[in-house]
């Protein structure tokens, strides 16, 4: 796993404006509404050839009752034990606050030696000298900088880079597995239950989670990119700014997967949205694992109630419908890891290369089990087939007459590459070239 930089201070310091410049883009949602970033944002930052996690949290709140605020506090706190750089930032506009002197003082009890602080927003000399008082806040590096500008920052990161330890394994080429779905559906409880950690903040409010959140899973013999996402409303529902944001940022994510587990809430069924996600996925060539949760919420319950629920989802998926359906209850952590597992099988089938030889082998024995039908009296023959390098299953088929083999052939043809390959989860692409 590679090395963590983490960015910690109170609202409104700059952190997320400061994160976006290191990691290139705009990653981080940046709004001046105070605690905007609840969760956690991981970041990949690549300075003089080293290449380094950044962590964006949330800004620390110090005794406030507020749900948010006490998760925030969890999560600044997890974020200071796992990074080994800290950059403490804090304001030189508004001076020394208590909220900056209540985490100093956290670092001083987490006794981290890696500790540099940063007075972001000096723009100016008169910054520059106002911005010594914070000396006083007992940390022994300090760095004058301008995060919407870049100013300075340079000099900051060549330090971070010195204090990291040697370089750690590439994690680019891991699977990358994102949860997505509705709001409150139990994504971030899942990720949390899997990781055996609070990761992702959870609450009853929906929306809880508005940045994608990038985590390395190794456990169990497997290791790939967990990612979470924000719930994924209506467009008629998503009235804020910032959750405008966190939908593009989530469609974003589901781009830039190998994998998506779509959550369902049992008790809701599948719904329109649903459907849309999932159209989503499959228009991106994602691989697709549908995870029904809260399934001990369901009363009553037969022994053939989950086959009846799965044949009425596949139905309303037609005509993609060759996914894998798991009913699970992330709270009694029942067939999480199954779904896990079900992920990376996903993965294995969208990622399958299959011989020539075997691509014509099999096409020999379909077309002679069921030749295409003919187009008005012109026999339309499949000279052969090969599988071009996408990442995704895709195959060409060179024949005589490819502008008219009929749509219901296609689909037999699609059906038995399922049966013999097993593309299961997987969407498949079928081009049909003149030899």
């Amino acid at each position: 796993m590679s090395h963590i930089v983490a960015i910690i201070g109170r609202p409104n310091v700059g952190k997320s404006t400061f994160y976006n410049r290191m990691v290139g883009g705009r990653p981080a949602i940046v709004d001046d509404f105070s605690g905007v970033t609840r969760d956690r944002q991981y970041g990949v930052a690549d300075w003089n050839g080293r290449r380094f996690t950044v962590v964006d949290t949330g800004g620390f709140i110090g005794d406030s009752e507020d749900v948010f605020a006490a998760a925030i506090r969890s999560q600044v706190k997890i974020a200071i034990e796992e990074a080994q750089v800290i950059i403490f930032m804090v304001d030189a506009t508004t001076g020394i606050t208590d909220l900056d002197t209540q985490v100093a003082e956290l670092l001083r009890r987490n006794k981290k030696t890696n500790v540099l602080l940063v007075v972001n927003k000096v723009d100016n000399k008169d910054l520059y000298s106002d911005a010594q008082e914070f000396w006083a806040l007992g940390i022994d590096n300090m760095f004058c900088v301008a995060s919407i500008s870049g100013s300075g920052t340079g000099d900051l990161l060549d330090e971070v880079v010195n204090r990291l330890p040697e370089e750690a394994p590439e994690e680019s080429d891991l699977p990358k597995i994102t949860i997505v779905g509705r709001p409150n559906a139990g994504k971030s409880s899942l990720v949390n239950a899997l990781l055996g950690e609070d990761r992702t903040i959870v609450t009853d409010i929906a929306g809880t989670t508005r940045d994608s959140i990038h985590t390395h899973y190794n456990k169990f013999g497997m290791e790939f990119m967990l990612v979470d996402t924000a719930g994924l409303r209506k467009k008629k529902n998503v009235k804020e700014d910032l959750e405008f944001y966190s939908v593009l940022r989530t469609i974003k994510a589901i781009e830039e997967s190998d994998v998506c587990v779509l959550m369902l809430d049992a008790t809701q069924g599948l719904e329109a949205q649903d459907i849309n996600i999932f159209r989503l996925i499959v228009k991106n060539k994602k691989g697709v694992v549908l995870l029904v949760n809260k399934w001990d919420l369901i009363e009553n319950k037969e022994a053939n109630t989950a086959k009846q629920m799965e044949d009425k989802i596949k139905e309303r998926l037609a005509p993609f419908n060759d996914v894998p359906i798991i009913f699970t209850s992330v709270n009694e952590k029942q067939r999480i890891f199954k779904a896990i597992e079900t992920a990376m099988e996903v993965y294995q089938n969208r990622t399958i290369r299959i011989t020539t030889s075997k691509l014509n082998d099999f096409i020999g024995e379909v077309t002679a089990h069921y030749p295409p039908p003919a187009y008005r009296g012109k026999l339309l023959k499949i000279k052969y087939v090969t599988q071009l390098p996408t990442p995704y299953p895709s195959f060409v088929f060179f024949c005589n007459h490819p502008d008219h083999v009929a749509e219901s052939y296609k689909n037999y043809l699609e059906n038995q590459f399922r049966q013999r390959f097993n593309l299961c989860g997987t969407p498949m692409v079928m081009y049909f070239r003149e030899k």
